[in-house]
This record gives structure tokens, sequence and C-alpha cells, in this order.
């Protein structure tokens, strides 16, 4: 066990892998990650190495700068899977954000584009060293509803999923499939507000 530095609270490790619900319209993730830092850094703000795992694109490294993330999740994976219909329109999508903390290499935020004239949400990325390797912590504030919070946490947890085994020089696992899973354990978990 471990402890949430949210709550204070013990977190067991085995469910410590999926998101939580932090707040009203709010999700976080943590990940104990291969340091150092600055290598988990690069792999949040450069292109090439973000493409690797989550979306490519340019990234002006300041407050009120501009993020362009361009999505090709077929892409994150040799595994060859058919995209799922409803997710066909979002291959080769993106959206350009604002960045609303830099704080190399520690924190990184950046507002995320609402759909169908939504607010925009927030993600934050935290960094923090721990014993040779990296503590990421993962928040999306501002989620407009449960679809919202839905929609991005069976995403961010096979994101997360996928950044760790570049990381630790896997073959990143099946995006679709793993990601269909995600989907149907988030539906349960959060119905309940969990």
């Amino acid at each position: 066990m471990t402890m949430n530095t949210a709550t204070s609270k013990p977190v067991d490790r085995a469910t410590a892998e999926y998101g939580d619900v932090a707040g009203p319209g709010i999700v976080r993730f943590e990940r104990l990650l291969p340091g150092p830092i600055e290598r988990i850094w690069a792999y949040l703000t450069e292109s090439d190495k973000r493409g690797k795992w989550f979306a490519s694109g340019q990234m002006e490294p300041r407050v009120g700068g501009r993020v362009h993330l361009t999505f090709h999740n077929s892409k994150l994976s040799p595994h060859t899977e058919e995209i799922p219909e409803k997710y066909k329109k979002y291959e080769g999508a993106g959206f350009t954000g604002r960045i609303t903390r830099y704080e190399e290499p520690r924190v990184l935020s950046y507002t995320w584009g609402g759909e169908s004239g939504e607010e925009d949400s927030e993600v934050s990325f935290e960094l923090t060293p721990q014993d040779g390797q990296v503590l990421l912590v993962l928040t999306h504030r501002r989620l407009a509803d449960r679809k919202a919070m839905l929609s991005v946490s069976g995403g961010w947890h096979i994101h997360l999923d996928v950044l760790r085994d570049n990381l630790e020089g896997r073959k990143p696992r099946p995006f679709w499939s793993t990601f269909a899973g995600l989907e149907a354990e988030y539906e349960q978990r959060i119905e309940g507000g969990r």
C-alpha cells in the first residue's frame, strides 16, 4: 500500500492504475514511471516522443502558448486492429489548446477543446521524482458531465499504459481492444461516483 497524496488515504496498487473521480467533473490518474524526470518531461512536451504514446503536434513552451494535438491512435501499437466505427472520425483529428502552467520539468497544464459548444476542460501533468522513478499525476478538470468523464477516462488510461510500455522498452499493447475493455470498466466504475 502507498498513500494517496490528495486524500492521505492508503492506495491499493492493484486498483491504483484506474483513474478516480477526484471531485465534480474531475478525473485523476497516477503512474510510477522509470525516470529520470527530464525523460518523462520530454515525453510530455516533445512532439516526436508524445506522438509515440498520445498525440503529436507542436507546443509553445510557455504559459499562454499553444499546444496542437493530432491523434493517430491506430499507430500507437504495432498490433493491427480495426478502428471502432464510433472513433473513426477522430483518427487524424486534432485540436489546439492553450498552456495554463509550464514549470519545467515538473508541471504542465493546458486547455482541452470542448465538443459541441462545451467549455474547454483542462488537463494537468505533475511530475515528482521518487527513488529513481517519477510519479506522474494526471488530472483532467472541468469535465462537463459523466459522459465527458467516461470519454476521457478510458482514453487516458490506455494512453498512460502505452507511455509506460514505451518507457520500459516493451512493445505497446493493442490500443483499440484494450480501450474497449477499459471503456466498459469505467462505465461501471464512474457510474457510482467512484
